[in-house]
């Protein structure tokens, strides 16, 4: 197949999964194929798929607002450049994004004793510090290294996981399918749309300009697949209320980069005064998206039951890292350990040096996966009602990925004129800040964020 038969082949393979119907090739291209990025995995195509996926989900729901049909386009090296789009933001004035040090995070694939390799996610400092310990180590990536190759890798993996803290073997894709969670995501599709309590069909509003005008969205998320998934929402207008904790840290890029069009606000759920209000804003939601682990919010009154007990017709989407069933799914997770227990690393650098992809590939796809499954299933509750929980995560991306049939070579990487045509400007609290816009286009309703991107607890926790 060419590139566009391939790309449109993956898109058709997300709406089987989803049990749409086959997209008609008269109203969507996507443009460009891969190889754009350094590597054999066709993660550009991939990132064009879900994001016309979501486009023509866009056009549906503006369909049924009485909208006229859609034309939906999408191009593969602006996909590829939106796998890194925390990169391509500049402020005006210098320092006026503050600075991640990387100097201070020992993430990193690590030799182990048995002679295997090792993914040790620092995470956040805390954690970080805490992993350190159980290595009885300081920060120096050379001492960390000489630790971790005195440990074998299944017995590190079992140690960090008793803690909570985040690290795994790199696995191949072979171990992986054999893995118990290997298992149990093999059957699943790559994203859930499930239905979890009726309530009656809500049409539409059939005011408004964009296609999610009117629908709220409480985004309870944080890093980069989560607010990912919010962004989308809110780039065909949806209001999205993105609520956070005044407790927990946070990546000031990542962060500038997933919140464009949103409003940020902080809530504190060990408040009982807080928990009751995030309860009354949920009163008044549409949508609830969450990217904390398997039964966090749950233990806290907010899963996806107790969320359609509190409102009838709610779409809960959660996302995680090693999916939402089978014994890891609890565990908590980053983008780099879904690419090195499913195979990815293990593949793209090889056995002996595993390496991981040079993009963001399972946690911005996951974004753009989500928000495709939310939208779905607010098309279901328009037509046949009920509540609806979209379950995505990292891992389930990473066997996604994989699914899908390799370049014969890696990419050359993007040229800046390549990531230009996709380039727009906002003014902002950090001064005017250039950075990537929304990669799809709509032909009647253009893709864009009505609001700057915020400084978190910018805004007040309410709806307006």
């Amino acid at each position: 197949m060419n590139g566009a038969e391939t790309n449109l082949a993956t898109l058709a393979g997300l709406h089987r999964a989803l049990g749409l119907a086959p997209p008609d090739p008269a109203r969507v291209e996507i443009a460009g194929s891969d190889p754009v990025l350094a590597t054999r995995f066709r993660v550009g195509e991939a990132a064009a798929a879900a994001l016309a996926a979501c486009g023509l989900a866009a056009a549906e729901l503006w369909e049924l607002r009485g909208g006229k049909r859609q034309r939906v386009r999408a191009d593969v090296a602006g996909a590829a450049a939106s796998l890194l789009g925390f990169l391509y933001q500049r402020a005006a004035e210098p320092g006026a994004i503050p600075a991640f040090d990387p100097a201070r995070n020992v993430t990193g694939i690590y030799p182990t004793r048995d002679g295997g390799h090792f993914l040790l996610h620092g995470s956040f400092p805390d954690s970080q510090a805490r992993a350190l310990a159980l290595l009885g180590c300081g920060e120096d990536v050379k001492e960390v290294a000489q630790r971790i190759a005195g440990w074998d890798g299944q017995e590190l993996e079992d140690a960090l996981a008793s803690l909570g803290l985040c690290g795994a073997r790199v696995r191949s894709r072979a171990e992986w399918a054999e893995h118990p969670q290997g298992r149990a995501l093999a059957e699943r599709p790559v994203v859930e749309v499930i239905r979890i309590g009726d309530s009656p069909p809500e049409p539409l509003h059939t005011r408004g300009e964009r296609p999610l005008d009117g629908v709220r969205v409480l985004d309870l998320t944080r890093v980069l697949a989560g607010p990912t998934c919010g962004r989308t929402l809110a780039a065909y207008g949806a209001d999205v209320l993105r609520i956070g904790s005044p407790k927990l840290p946070s990546i000031a890029p990542f962060v500038i980069d997933t919140s464009h069009g949103k409003r940020s606000a902080f809530l504190d759920l060990d408040d009982a005064r807080d928990a009751e209000r995030l309860r009354a804003l949920v009163r008044d939601a549409d949508v609830f998206a969450q990217g904390y682990r398997s039964g966090a919010l749950a233990r806290r009154g907010f899963g996806p039951e107790a969320l359609h007990a509190l409102r009838p017709g709610i779409v809960a989407t959660s996302i995680n890292c090693y999916g939402h069933v089978g014994p890891w799914s609890g565990r908590p997770g980053w983008e780099q350990l879904a690419q090195s227990v499913t195979g990815i690393a293990h593949e793209h650098g090889g056995a002996d040096s595993p390496r991981l992809l040079p993009a963001a590939a399972t946690d911005y796809n996951t974004g753009y996966l989500a928000a495709l499954g939310t939208m779905v299933a607010l098309a279901r509750r328009a037509r046949e009602g009920g509540s609806w929980h979209v379950r995505a995560s990292l891992c389930q991306t990473g066997m996604w990925l994989e699914r899908m049939a390799r370049s014969p070579e890696p990419g050359p990487g993007l040229a800046p004129e390549q990531v230009r045509p996709f380039l727009t400007r906002s003014r902002t609290v950090y001064g005017e800040l250039e950075h990537l816009g929304p990669i799809v286009e709509l032909s009647e309703t253009p893709a864009r964020w009505a609001l700057p991107t915020p400084p978190l607890g910018a805004h007040e926790p309410v709806w307006i």
